[in-house]
């Protein structure tokens, strides 16, 4: 699976069902992988592919609830639709409160399938993009000291640097040289960009 590509990955034993579903999607011009159980479709799948699934909920084996639990389990950002032909209410409060972008029930029109693709696409790519940001912010906070970490997260609290100098035990002068090698290590043009930085980066 080439991971630039935007695919849809289809998850359902029925053979028709996925030929159905690839054909409408094909001709969307969108790429698309069908598998007929969730064990393929694990075996198969590597993170980070852009794009979204579209999970049966009623399957031999791995149903598509554990499925999209396994892949929140091995934090795979990939949205998923769920497709059924047993749908109820409960079900899809369940499926919706676990962060499904949708619930659909078979037969489901070109129209309606095709909105919710975009919508899980569009997911997708904001979902791989604060991810990429996350780990070029830790990238960044990577290479700084203890100490400088220390500086780092009471500057970015809003503290002066009297008051950390004081916290940290020791001199105004040594703050300010503290500061001046985080904001070169981290690339920061200013402490409100030092502060997007580690919000980035979980750090705080």
């Amino acid at each position: 699976m080439n991971n630039l590509t935007t695919t849809v990955f289809i998850v359902d034993d029925d053979s028709a069902i996925r030929d159905s579903l690839s054909l409408m999607i094909e001709q969307e011009n969108l790429a698309v992988q069908a598998f007929e159980s969730a064990e393929t479709f694990l075996a198969a799948y590597k993170p980070g592919c852009r794009g979204c699934a579209i999970i049966d909920i009623r399957m031999p084996g791995m149903g598509g609830m554990e499925l999209y639990e396994e892949l929140l389990e091995r934090n795979i950002l990939l949205p998923v639709i769920f497709l059924t032909g047993h749908g109820d209410i409960p079900m899809s409060v369940q499926a919706i409160k676990a962060g499904a972008v949708d619930f659909l029930t078979k037969p489901v029109t070109r129209e309606k399938l095709m909105t919710c693709v975009q919508t899980a696409i569009q997911k997708s790519e904001m979902a791989l993009s604060e991810n990429a940001n996350h780990l070029e912010s830790l990238s960044r906070l990577g290479d700084l000291t203890d100490r400088e970490r220390d500086v780092l997260l009471l500057a970015v609290q809003g503290h002066p640097n009297k008051y950390i100098a004081r916290q940290l035990g020791i001199s105004h002068r040594t703050v300010e040289i503290h500061k001046s090698k985080i904001m070169h290590k981290t690339g920061a043009i200013n402490l409100l960009d030092l502060a997007r930085i580690v919000h980035e980066s979980g750090l705080v």
